[in-house]
């Protein structure tokens, strides 16, 4: 039978503690990693965002990278951060990008690159090029909605007065 020795601290009933147990859980992989790759040279910042993951160059929100294995899979791939008004000349360049499927409205403003398309890669690629071209198409300000709101809801407030 092997002995076990026991630090001074175990022996002076310090508590011990397992440095692997502290140490950080390891990360999973961003999805889509490529795209985070070809946008490097526009320095993006990620921040996760409903189990997918944000990505933000300067104040703009400009991609949603969704990869999800569990449940709706159909909204798979990179969401664009866009508008009604850009749908048009954006699915020109990107004929298989349609609304998201999961907030359940038939139009939204954020479009999707699906993953099982056959020009996924190429279209996500593309998509890195307009946003690193700061095309006015792709991106929003997060809350510039909220504010705009609130700037009607007291415009009409002082109205009634």
């Amino acid at each position: 039978m092997q002995s076990k020795r026991r630090t001074r601290a175990a022996r002076e009933g310090a508590l011990v503690v397992d440095e692997a147990l502290l140490g950080a859980k390891p990360r999973k992989r961003p999805p889509f990693e490529f795209v985070l790759d070809a946008l490097a040279v526009a320095s993006p910042w990620t921040r996760p965002m409903f189990g997918c993951l944000a990505v933000y160059v300067e104040e703009k929100i400009v991609l949603v990278l969704r990869d999800k294995d569990k449940g709706a899979t159909a909204d798979n791939g990179v969401w664009l951060a866009t508008t009604i008004e850009h749908h048009e000349s954006l699915r020109r360049e990107f004929p298989n990008m349609r609304s998201i499927k999961v907030f359940g409205k038939p139009v939204t403003g954020w479009q999707v690159l699906p993953a099982d398309a056959a020009d996924f890669e190429e279209a996500a690629l593309r998509a890195c090029e307009l946003v690193i071209a700061k095309d006015p198409r792709i991106g929003k300000v997060p809350g510039a909605r909220q504010r705009a709101t609130k700037r009607r809801r007291a415009k009409r407030h002082r109205s009634k007065r």
